[in-house]
């Protein structure tokens, strides 16, 4: 089997990067962090354990980085820092301050895994993963808002031009601010190659109408459960087509997910997708997907 590939969002989960939370989730600043009031670290440790044992249930190899205490408490979303492609690895720039140093840690850990770098994000430019879509294996769209900017998606297509992909960018609004954060993958969670989760009231109507065009049908997540998570009942992690984890709690996205054939498992997840503001997907760096 390759040790890695992904140029899709859906295809079986073979190989994922992920970060074990640790020492410095438990001596987190909950404020400085950004976390919520239902955050408590040991709990959270618990929760994630739960969530690992899925993803490893569906047969995905996990690649892990262990927290030795650097004081990184998002590094276990390890979604953000970079980006992978059938050619290697792309460095992104974290638009969050706190997380810049995270890039380091995954060139490292693919450097050990013997995975290429194909390129990396430098200043003044950023690029966040969870603002990364691969509409399909040839287009990459990105988010442009508070986390990645004009000049790190410029850079991008330079570094994806010579792979043939086209790279589009869609504003995102502001939402609740610049701390809140809204990436595009915070309004869409592509469930197979012509399925997507997606929150339309936020979702840019370029974008929208680029889905139409390919065919992708979209389930509307329900409104109600979509404020009362903060957006995480949109996190879903597909580690199949139609077959994803998601955070418990939300039965009627789940409901709408399994009215379209999908199968759907849940954890509970309030100290730690909740309260630290990533979800399944987030929690996971994809390094191959299986055509």
């Amino acid at each position: 089997m390759n040790a890695f590939g992904s140029q899709a969002m859906s295809s079986p989960l073979a190989r994922v990067l992920m970060r074990r939370p640790g020492k410095s989730l438990l001596e987190a600043d909950a404020s400085e962090w950004h976390y919520g009031p239902t955050f408590d670290g040991e709990k959270a440790i618990a929760q994630y354990a739960t969530f690992a044992a899925l993803v490893e249930k569906s047969g995905a190899v996990i690649q892990w980085m262990e927290d030795a205490g650097d004081g990184l408490a998002d590094s276990m979303f390890t979604h953000d820092p970079s980006l992978m492609t059938d050619q290697g690895a792309i460095i992104l720039r974290m638009g969050k301050r706190l997380r810049v140093p995270e890039g380091k840690m995954h060139e490292d850990a693919y450097k050990d895994a013997g995975i290429p770098i194909l390129g990396r994000i430098k200043a003044p430019g950023t690029v966040e993963g969870g603002d990364c879509v691969w509409v399909d294996s040839k287009t990459l769209a990105i988010g442009r808002g508070v986390r990645s900017n004009q000049a790190g998606i410029e850079q991008m297509q330079e570094i994806l031009k010579p792979l043939g992909v086209t790279v589009l960018c869609f504003d995102l609004p502001l939402w609740q601010g610049e701390e809140a954060c809204l990436h595009l993958m915070s309004v869409i969670s592509p469930l197979a190659d012509d399925l997507a989760l997606v929150h339309a009231p936020l979702l840019p109507a370029a974008f929208y109408m680029l889905l139409k065009e390919r065919g992708i049908r979209m389930i509307v997540a329900p409104a109600e459960e979509f404020a009362a998570s903060n957006g995480l009942n949109l996190n879903v992690l597909p580690t199949s087509p139609k077959h994803v984890i998601m955070v418990d709690g939300f039965p009627l996205t789940k409901a709408a997910m399994e009215a379209e054939g999908c199968v759907v498992e849940t954890f509970e997840a309030d100290a730690l997708c909740i309260a630290c503001e990533g979800g399944p997907t987030c929690l996971t760096r994809p390094v191959l997907r299986a055509a």
